[in-house]
């Protein structure tokens, strides 16, 4: 003999199925560190257009392939470059023709002093500093990107000895934040909000004294079948993730 459930309880049983359904998937992200500043305010954006939910891990570009090659959880790449995305996609670790540039990164010379970096570079010229951060060139394309700038200006003789390397582009401006290093070459973004310097004094270094630092975005091999991954690359082409992104001095 069935026995009917008490009407109240129906009604909650009806509310908690819905509730769980409305409920988005989980996707996991590898972020190169130069983009933490924007990534938050995307994320909620994220979750609210889709109910989806973003995890997001952090590092060098160079070392997060290291851990998607090993086998790391994650199902989405941004990357620093449009370098590393297209080897794992070479690889079969990406998903074919998912692959596209969702940011075009601004390299800047930053010193947390007011007016210590001056609006042409001019300071690099004087030599009257100890120690310059950069990030390190091998996994870190603005690390690269800083390089080749000391390189176009006949520099990278009498920076070298100066020269201290941050792990990524995070820890590079630790460097220079903390005062270990007076002034050090960072992602813009990281010192930019709205149109201004957040703090201190930097120079927006010229694009054409390094390569086009593009950053571009993969779906992962892991991703292929997670609906938030796919919905997290759509996301990020659209007019409002665009807006986020420029607001913090990318191109796109």
């Amino acid at each position: 003999m069935h026995r009917r459930l008490p009407r109240a309880l129906l009604v909650l049983f009806a509310g908690l199925t819905f509730a769980g359904s409305a409920l988005g998937e989980q996707v996991q992200v590898a972020v190169a560190a130069n983009f933490s500043a924007p990534l938050p305010t995307l994320a909620k954006g994220f979750e609210n257009a889709t109910g989806h939910h973003l995890v997001a891990a952090y590092g060098a570009t160079g070392q997060l392939y290291a851990q998607i090659r090993n086998s790391a959880p994650f199902e989405v790449f941004l990357a620093a470059d449009d370098i590393t995305p297209a080897k794992l996609e070479s690889e079969g670790l990406g998903v074919a023709g998912s692959r596209f540039t969702y940011a075009i990164g601004t390299l800047a010379l930053w010193s947390p002093m007011e007016g210590y970096v001056d609006d042409q570079g001019a300071v690099l010229k004087t030599n009257q500093f100890r120690h310059l951060a950069i990030a390190n060139p091998k996994t870190a394309p603005y690390g690269l990107a800083a390089t080749q700038v000391l390189a176009k200006l006949g520099l990278t003789q009498a920076m070298a000895p100066k020269l201290v390397e941050g792990q990524n582009i995070a820890q590079t401006i630790q460097f220079v934040a903390s005062g270990n290093a007076e002034l050090g070459f960072v992602a813009l973004a990281q010192v930019y909000k709205e149109g201004q310097i957040t703090s201190g004094s930097a120079w927006q270094v010229p694009a054409e004294l390094h390569e086009p630092i593009r950053q571009d975005a993969l779906l992962l091999a892991k991703g292929k079948d997670n609906p938030a991954a796919k919905a997290l690359l759509d996301y990020l082409r659209s007019e409002e993730a665009a807006a986020v992104i420029r607001t913090y001095g990318y191109q796109l």
